[in-house]
């Protein structure tokens, strides 16, 4: 399956130009992040966000610093969940876990750190209309503030989702979808779009998010280690809910079919209303998700 694996690199280059302190006393702290940072992947929330402003006819390069900020804070959230408080995993992108090279402590002040370096990147880097822009920072906090990304993460170790489908979808749009809708939105307010162009660019990039988790959910049943990079099997091992917990594997096959097919409508819907730019690299990304085996 074709993946806009251009955008990718230009991902990978702007990433490992970062620093993050010349205080020779903190480069402990520094190394620690860049480990996880830099430990490569798909990057398919950066990329989203580049691939969605060539879908708005802009230059991709133009929001670089936002694209890499979101990289930044969705790998905090990496660092932390492989914690032993948390997944407890040994493995991520096929090497050790952060706690696991530089300890426990080192581990939650990286992730810290890269949360708070996520947002000084884009507001002192990142070019745009303030207003724009101010809109943008406020939906990455929401995103992965209590109303996303750790909300979402709440839900599931306290078992506090409402049971049924919608809890279950309720639960991953936060703790999974929130994030991932970020990466289109935030590019969508920086770009001025209009507010129907916005509202359908969102109801494609939530959808995206659901199909990711359908997906992940099933690879963490049928994948290998070694396909995955990090263990497979820990969510049955800590109880979670998942869709095929919920729903059996073929229950989570035809749900992540149908979710596929509804990003793609929701996508062209979503770039005919906009008028701009083509939505290609979109298109690429909805059915490398689909159709991932890691």
């Amino acid at each position: 399956m074709t993946y806009p694996d251009e955008l990718r690199l230009e991902v990978e280059r702007y990433l490992a130009g970062l620093r993050f302190t010349d205080d020779p006393l903190v480069e402990g702290l520094e190394e620690a992040m860049r480990y996880s940072l830099l430990a490569g992947g798909k990057r398919i929330r950066p990329v989203l966000a580049l691939a969605t402003a060539r879908a708005l006819g802009r230059d991709a390069a133009q929001v670089l610093p936002l694209a890499a900020a979101i990289e930044l804070i969705h790998t905090y959230s990496l660092i932390h969940d492989d914690l032993p408080a948390m997944d407890d995993d040994d493995l991520r992108r096929g090497r050790p876990t952060n706690h696991r090279v530089y300890g426990e402590a080192v581990a939650i002040l990286a992730g810290d750190c890269l949360y708070a370096e996520a947002f000084r990147l884009v507001l002192t880097h990142q070019q745009g209309d303030p207003a724009g822009l101010l809109r943008a920072v406020a939906e990455l906090a929401s995103a992965t503030g209590a109303t996303g990304m750790v909300g979402g993460q709440f839900l599931d170790v306290d078992g506090r989702a409402a049971t049924g489908p919608d809890g279950l979808r309720h639960l991953h749009e936060l703790k999974t979808g929130r994030l991932i809708a970020a990466s289109v939105v935030c590019v969508l307010f920086l770009e001025g779009a209009s507010d129907p162009a916005t509202v359908a660019y969102r109801r494609f990039a939530g959808e995206l998010g659901v199909l990711f988790q359908i997906v992940d959910d099933i690879l963490d049943v049928t994948g290998t280690d070694a396909d995955l990079g990090k263990p497979h099997g820990s969510d049955e091992r800590h109880g979670r809910r998942t869709y095929v917990s919920e729903y059996g594997l073929d229950g989570a096959r035809k749900l992540a079919a149908t979710s596929h097919r509804q990003a793609r409508e929701r996508l062209a819907h979503a770039a005919a209303g906009s008028g701009t730019g083509s939505p290609t690299e979109l298109e690429q990304i909805t059915d490398f998700i689909y159709t991932r085996t890691s």
